[in-house]
C-alpha cells in the first residue's frame, strides 16, 4: 500500500487531514495517517482518540510525548520512536533527559523479564492500594 495524499483522498479522509495539520500547526499529515487513510473509520478514530488522549492535562506535553516514546521503544515501533522523540524534543526534552529516558526504560523492561522469569508473587503490602 501507498499513503494516501491530501488531493489523493476522498472528502471525510481530507477533513481529518485538515483537522490533524489545524491541531498540530504542521503543513502536511505524518505518513502514519496516511497510511491509515486507508481505512478512514480507523483513521478518524485513532486520531480523535490520540487528539483527546494527548490534549492538555495534568501531565504536560513533554511528560506525555517521553511516555509515548518509552512505550514505543519498548513494543519496538520504530517508526513511533521517531515521530514522538521529535514531538518530546520539540516540547523540550534535552539530551540529558532523553538518556535518562532510555535508563529508565532499559531497566524496566529488565525488572519486568526478571519478574514475570521468576514468576514473583506480588508483595501483599502492594496490594494494600
Amino acid at each position: 500500500m501507498k499513503p494516501i495524499e491530501h488531493a489523493d483522498a476522498t472528502p471525510d479522509v481530507q477533513a481529518v487531514y485538515d483537522d490533524i495539520k489545524r491541531t498540530r500547526g504542521v503543513p502536511d499529515v505524518n505518513n502514519f495517517w496516511k497510511m491509515a487513510a486507508h481505512h478512514p473509520a480507523t483513521l478518524r478514530r485513532t486520531w480523535e482518540s490520540l487528539k483527546e488522549v494527548m490534549a492538555p492535562g495534568t501531565l504536560d506535553p513533554m511528560t506525555k510525548e517521553m511516555i509515548f516514546l518509552a512505550v514505543s521503544i519498548t513494543n519496538g515501533c520504530t517508526y513511533c520512536i521517531r515521530s514522538h522523540e521529535a514531538a518530546a524534543r520539540k516540547a523540550g526534552m534535552t539530551d540529558a533527559q532523553h538518556g535518562e529516558l532510555l535508563a529508565v526504560v532499559g531497566m524496566a523492561n529488565e525488572t519486568n523479564r526478571l519478574a514475570n522469569g521468576y514468576q514473583v508473587e506480588v508483595d501483599a503490602a502492594l496490594l494494600d492500594r
